[in-house]
């Protein structure tokens, strides 16, 4: 991979390093949720892998997307700068980032960088060998793709023609057609740096262009609307088209085919045009909520993909009967950014988001393939699916909290919602990936006017998963079944005129309703009994509240930006902390109920450390957090964020280092950390090699790339230490069956055997009678083989281990024989220790070896499973010889000494160790 001085800046951003890092816990780790943005996407189309693989851009990095199924290949390292232009060629994928451009080789690996623009790059074209940039002040420059250098360069004046698109005809050498905001157009020649002619325009903005399936044939699109395929060789217009709603963003043909022309628009619609018949054959009205920016039909296949800044990625089959297209695939993520996040389950594998565009989401952690939309909130979803989303009259406000439950997942709607301006509540299952039938209001909401304009503020579900619990601005806490929809009680009557539900959360037993009001007074409700229990009056308005139900602890936020965590079970206030400058926005518990987590709109996030009441971590981020959760196993950490469509996943790094978390003053300067942009695993190798990466120019103008190490990788030794045990790390299927060959051989035997079928011979010898016989008598002799000689019993063993262990006299010649063994698998393991002995070809010497390299081996303390299983397998197969022989008696002896003093050493060490963790464990530490 080549890297230059100033791209390594880009690749290694603080973004996502952790020494960089403002946080001491958290670490960048991914975003999710990201599919295109503004910028055009790009197809290619891969012959070794037979897929068309598409490009999207998000911010300062790009997706590659594969074609067939629309999952994620792979994300790109960081640029230093958002991405404003791209394009592709069969090798490499080009990026306009700023002023600079990259050249990426599989998405993700750096090997060219062209520099020279002094203004941001729009245009892109690959051209053959060359790659061609235009800037926004119309310079154009030509580069040599392989040696990035600069091949020529000329610039346009931009008031009189401001280049806006730009693309090669087919079969026209050398040439390059621009096409300017002011309408006209020019065709140049790149060699010889010549204009050749001039086309007058349609007084018009010209927004795109696209080379037709036809040779000199061009489609134009303009800012008013209008379409015209024209004829460069003989400057004529051949059609002319006109859509409805505004400038063309797009123009694609379909090779597979139909003369069929794609145009799209600001208004998200998609226009399908009849090349043959002149005239418009279909059309996709909303395909997309915003202006349709990327369009482009697959290769030879009746396939169109399309991005918008909607962050949506579409794929579009033409398979209708009248020729029109279907929806095929889809990814997407938030049209708006999200106003609620949550980890879903007990594994924290999904993350649940509630968007400001009304829908609901699940982000997997583990792939994007699992990523669902359970849709829009809807008023009435069979009369939404009549509607498309730009013009939904029922459609809902966004959802400002919900409340998950996993205990009755699979029978009933185990999610509800409150939504903006509005009193209903509204069910969602997650299993089924859909929103309920279930509206929850109470109907006094109906009856009395004075109730009119009052709204649901909070909920809860309860830990059985039957019950949903809302509060309300009027001060009502009513208790609704989920599975039927029925009100089942309320909390509290009258309710107070001047009360306002905050907060409600339940317990883990479900004995135990909590509400908290704006008057900052917490009360305790019997759960089914619904009688009020105890009161609790605290300092302030309560903002927020989020319960930990395994340690019984409860976390309040209030208007003065303070906090505070209450005990449930003594119903006392155990904790104070000061808070933030700002309104805080959300609050989250640790699995272990050790840290509290709170975010403000200050844009800062603190962690504090209930146990000992300090805080522990200050970070502050680019855009302030909206929402925050930590997932139940403790390993993740997500945030949204103001004017973010992602949700940011950041990784708990004292679950895999040792962290240590001094006091924080409360009121110290919070440090800065960045949003994560891309993949963690994409910038490990740029911090595993150590290394700096230079680009040296050559005399012959190739690349050549120079490393210089700064530090060797660190491994680590056969043998730790000498006083403890060392295992040869072997498969199990290399020395756990070795005593049991003889059992599998047995077993694995076949019970019919194969007989090889008798062979007759050329000519077959006949019998002399009235009927044709043949003579077969000899027959059985030629199957017979005569015996061979038996071997001399001085006859030694020669394989490569035999020789190392007849030659072998000191440690390291034994090392290396036991080295040749393991390499073995278990069959020749037993040939080899079998042939050792005299009746297998062998002597004594080879025995006396084979236990002398035995007892090498545990003298150093290395290879103890497999010295085990070898010399099991030896005794099983020579206990006769060993029986016989007094010389191997005594080196058994030996071996077995060898064994308990190991043994010996290994126990007195884990008993140690084992006591002194019983004694951290029960001893309670100050």
């Amino acid at each position: 991979m080549f890297v230059s001085d100033k791209p390594e800046k880009a690749v290694n951003s603080t973004a996502n390093m952790p020494e960089e890092s403002g946080s001491k816990i958290f670490v960048g780790h991914r975003a999710l949720g990201y599919v295109s943005n503004h910028v055009p996407l790009v197809t290619r189309y891969i012959y070794s892998r037979k897929e068309h693989l598409i490009v999207t851009c998000v911010g300062r990095v790009f997706h590659t997307y594969g074609g067939n199924k629309l999952g994620l290949l792979s994300v790109s390292k960081i640029h230093p700068e958002d991405i404003t232009a791209m394009t592709a060629d069969a090798y490499l994928v080009f990026v306009a980032a700023g002023k600079d451009i990259y050249a990426w080789r599989r998405g993700h690996e750096l090997k060219h960088i062209y520099q020279s623009h002094e203004n941001p790059v729009h245009l892109l074209i690959p051209f053959g060998p060359h790659l061609l940039s235009v800037d926004t002040n119309s310079v154009v420059k030509v580069w040599d793709i392989k040696s990035a250098e600069l091949v020529r360069e000329f610039e346009f004046n931009p008031d009189k023609f401001n280049i806006t698109a730009m693309v090669h005809p087919a079969a026209y050498e050398n040439k390059i057609v621009f096409a300017s905001k002011q309408g006209s157009l020019q065709l140049w020649n790149i060699k010889s740096c010549e204009k050749i002619f001039k086309f007058d325009g349609w007084n018009s903005p010209v927004t795109c262009l696209e080379q037709a399936p036809a040779i000199d044939v061009v489609a134009i699109g303009l800012e008013n609307g209008e379409i015209y395929l024209h004829n460069l060789k003989f400057d004529e217009t051949i059609i002319k088209f006109s859509q409805e709603w505004g400038s063309v963003t797009g123009l694609s043909f379909r090779t597979d085919g139909p003369p069929i022309l794609i145009s799209a628009s600001k208004s998200g619609h998609l226009a399908f045009w009849d090349l043959e018949e002149r005239k418009l054959c279909g059309q996709l009205r909303e395909s997309h909520q915003e202006a349709v920016t990327g369009a482009r039909c697959l290769q030879s296949e009746p396939l169109l993909v399309t991005s918008s800044p909607d962050n949506t990625l579409k794929q579009w089959i033409f398979d209708m009967s009248d020729g029109g297209a279907r929806l095929l695939r889809i990814k997407e993520g938030h049209a708006e950014p999200p106003n609620k996040i949550r980890f879903y389950g007990a594994f924290g594998k999904h993350i649940l988001s509630a968007g400001e565009d009304a829908s609901l989401r699940s982000f997997s952690t583990v792939t994007d393939l699992l990523d669902k939309s359970f849709g829009v909130a809807s008023y009435n979803r069979k009369l939404s699916k009549k509607h498309k989303k730009l013009a939904n009259p029922v459609k809902m406000e966004p959802i400002i909290d919900f409340t998950t439950e996993t205990t009755r997942d699979r029978d009933w709607d185990n999610i509800a919602a409150v939504h903006r301006d509005t009193t209903i509540t509204t069910t969602w299952s997650f299993g089924n990936k859909r929103m309920g039938d279930l509206k929850l209001k109470h109907p006094r909401f109906k009856e009395d006017p004075s109730l009119k304009d009052i709204r649901a503020t909070c909920l809860t579900l309860s830990v059985c998963g039957n019950f949903v619990c809302i509060g309300y601005e009027s001060g009502h806490v009513d208790r609704f079944n989920i599975q039927s929809g029925i009100h089942r009680g309320e909390y509290g009557n009258p309710a107070h005129p001047k009360r306002s539900i905050r907060g409600i959360k339940t317990d883990g037993l479900n004995q135990v309703v909590i509400t908290g009001d704006n008057r900052g007074i917490v009360r305790f409700w019997h759960f089914s009994k619904r009688h009020l229990l105890a009161n609790l009056k605290l300092e302030g308005e309560i903002n927020n509240m989020e319960i930990q139900r395994e340690s019984s602890l409860l976390a309040l936020s209030f208007q003065d930006f303070s906090l505070s965590v209450i005990d449930v079970i003594t119903k006392s206030v155990v904790r104070r902390f000061p808070g933030h400058q700002r309104q805080l926005t959300d609050l989250a518990f640790s699995s272990d109920s050790r840290w509290l987590i709170s975010a403000s709109m200050d844009s800062t996030v603190k962690v504090w450390d209930i146990p000992s009441g300090h805080l522990v971590d200050h970070v502050k981020f680019p855009s302030p957090v909206t929402s925050l959760t930590l997932s139940p196993t403790g390993d993740y950490l997500a945030t949204s964020h103001v004017g973010e469509l992602g949700i940011y996943l950041w990784i708990n790094a004292s679950l895999y280092s040792h962290v240590s978390l001094k006091p924080i003053d409360s009121n110290s300067t919070p440090k800065k950390i960045e949003l994560p942009l891309t993949l963690w695993r994409d910038l490990e190798d740029e911090t595993e090699i150590k290394s700096e990466h230079k680009l040296a120019i050559a005399s012959s103008g190739e690349v050549e790339e120079i490393m210089d190490v700064q530090e060797a990788m660190f491994a680590s030794p056969e043998q730790i230490s000498q006083d403890l045990i060392t295992l040869a790390n072997l498969p199990d299927s290399r020395w756990q069956n070795l005593l049991d060959l003889d059992v599998i051989k047995s077993r694995n035997k076949p019970k019919n055997l194969v007989e090889k079928p008798k062979s007759a011979p050329f000519f077959l010898p006949t019998i002399s009678g009235l009927s044709t016989t043949f003579d077969l008598s000899a027959e059985g002799s030629t199957n017979e083989k005569p015996q061979g000689q038996q071997l001399p019993s001085s006859m030694v063993s020669f394989t490569p281990f035999g020789k190392a262990l007849l030659i072998a006299e000191t440690s390291e010649n034994f090392n290396a024989a036991m080295t040749e063994l393991q390499k073995k698998g278990p069959s020749a393991i037993e040939v080899e220790i079998t042939s050792l002995g005299p009746l297998g070809g062998g002597s004594v010497e080879l025995l006396t070896q084979f236990l002398n390299m035995i007892l090498s081996t545990l003298k150093r303390k290395t290879s103890f499973e497999a010295c085990q299983a070898y010399l099991g397998l030896f005794l099983k197969i020579h206990s006769d010889e060993v029986i016989a022989n007094n010389e191997l008696a005594e080196i058994l002896e030996e071996i077995l000494t060898q064994q308990e003093q190991s043994i010996s050493e290994i126990r007195d060490s884990l008993s140690a160790a084992t006591t002194l963790v019983a004694f951290f464990k029960n001893s309670l530490i100050c």
